[in-house]
């Protein structure tokens, strides 16, 4: 009987020993160094048409584009200030209106009917 036993430990030993081996050799198999590519995605498009916006105001203003009936948000511009804004997404000659509105929302400075160009300008007020 003790035969018998012996002879089961021994193949219960032989068995972990064949595991961990295994084991051993998927890790290091894993850790091995991989190919990788590595790409960068399209450069965003360079926006064809913008705006050179004055805000005489003494306080900033969002200034918006809207076309087929949808307000974009384009940028904050601080009070008393110059910026060129770009317009993407939309090409020149496209007919838009231009609304600034006051950080506060007191106040609505619109232009209607505008065709778009490069360094189009608009002063508020």
């Amino acid at each position: 009987m003790s035969l018998a036993l012996s002879a089961a430990s021994l193949t219960r030993g032989h068995m972990r020993s064949l595991i961990a081996s295994l084991a051993i050799a998927v890790t290091l198999g894993a850790c091995g160094p991989r190919q990788v590519e590595v790409t960068t995605g399209p450069a965003p498009a360079a926006a064809d048409v913008s705006i050179r916006f004055t805000n005489n105001l003494t306080q900033a203003v969002n200034l918006y584009v809207a076309s087929g009936g949808t307000d974009v948000f384009l940028k904050q511009v601080a009070a008393s200030a110059v910026e060129i804004v770009p317009v993407r997404g939309l090409n020149a000659g496209t007919t838009v209106t231009l609304k600034a509105r006051t950080v506060d929302g007191t106040r609505t400075y619109t232009r209607d009917n505008i065709y778009l160009a490069a360094n189009y300008e608009w002063r508020v007020p």
